[in-house]
């Protein structure tokens, strides 16, 4: 607890958050630290590239404290923009995987990308290893769904150009294109198709499968082989700009974040990774060292992600 006196101080401290992470989220997060600490939260919501847009064109008169962002790919532009200041030791200490080098953002939770599918019409024996051999599942045409506008999948496209080039991921793309997948808009709706019976399987996160399954629904989760890009790990993550104004109240918010508490919040409603020691996982989880195994090695701060956007515009699903 606060002192009276500290607490007088805390009520006059005020923090302005940019994010790209969900309200229903954020705000319960926000909350809690609201009331622990007395600081006041302001959160500006948007998709990630909608935030690095507003910080780029309001510059040095942003009131932006904090970037907290959805995707390790807007954390890397966010961080070659110069937009970060590097952080202290005291908060990159605390995660345990995907600390970038910059040391300009830090992880706070992790999410996998994985294969859902119904269970009732796939046999996950019959699966590939590699997302790159999806394409040959010809039984499957008009019956696999995908999400080309979303955050994550595109992620997974950068790194699929990082890992096996450009011209292999588009190939990819096309060949999925000739299985005349269906597209979403969000993962949530592809699940429900797959629930529903309109489509049989589909790359998705992790957690949108776990929810499900936590409301009794029959979705199989499907992990690729270890290291493939299929099974890519998507970091989320924050970092404090250089437009802040209480770096004190900004280093405490991160800290709240990467804390026990936070940390279980993440897992325990959100269903996501947490980045920390000690935090017990839902039962439906892998052990955090095999999910991380999962994922391929590579420079998370620089995913190509203009280049996957350029390449999603090209082959028309953008």
């Amino acid at each position: 607890m606060l002192a009276l006196g500290g607490l007088a101080q805390a009520q006059q401290q005020s923090l302005t958050v940019y994010t790209g992470r969900g309200q229903g989220l954020v705000e319960p997060l926000v909350k809690q630290f609201e009331a622990e600490t007395g600081i006041k939260v302001n959160v500006r919501y948007g998709r990630d590239a909608e935030i690095l847009a507003a910080l780029q064109e309001e510059g040095s008169r942003s009131p932006a404290d904090i970037f907290w962002a959805n995707t390790a790919g807007a954390l890397g532009a966010a961080s070659e923009r110069g937009l970060f200041v590097r952080l202290g030791d005291s908060i990159t200490r605390i995660p345990t995987h995907f600390v970038p080098a910059s040391r300009q953002w830090v992880p706070l939770t992790i999410r996998l990308r994985v294969l859902a599918y119904n269970p009732a019409k796939v046999k996950p024996e019959e699966l590939p290893k590699s997302i790159l051999d999806l394409p040959k599942l010809t039984q499957y045409k008009g019956r696999i769904g995908w999400t080309p506008t979303y955050s994550s999948f595109q992620d997974m496209i950068a790194a699929m150009i990082a890992i096996h080039g450009e011209a292999r991921t588009r190939q990819w793309l096309n060949e999925m294109k000739a299985l005349e997948p269906k597209a979403y808009a969000s993962n949530p709706a592809m699940m429900e198709a797959i629930r529903s019976g309109e489509i049989d399987l589909g790359s998705t996160n992790h957690y949108y499968i776990q929810r499900f399954v936590r409301a009794g629904q029959a979705i199989g989760t499907y992990y690729f082989a270890d290291g493939d890009v299929g099974g890519l790990a998507l970091v989320t993550g924050a970092g404090i700009l250089k437009t802040n104004k209480n770096p004190a109240a900004a280093n405490r918010f991160l800290l709240w974040l990467l804390s026990p508490k936070g940390q279980q919040f993440f897992t325990s409603e959100i269903i996501e990774y947490p980045v920390a020691r000690g935090i017990v996982l839902t039962s439906n989880l892998l052990p955090i060292n095999q999910a991380v195994a999962k994922s391929p090695k590579l420079d998370f701060e620089k995913l190509p992600l203009d280049a996957a956007l350029k390449l999603l515009r090209e082959v028309g699903l953008l």
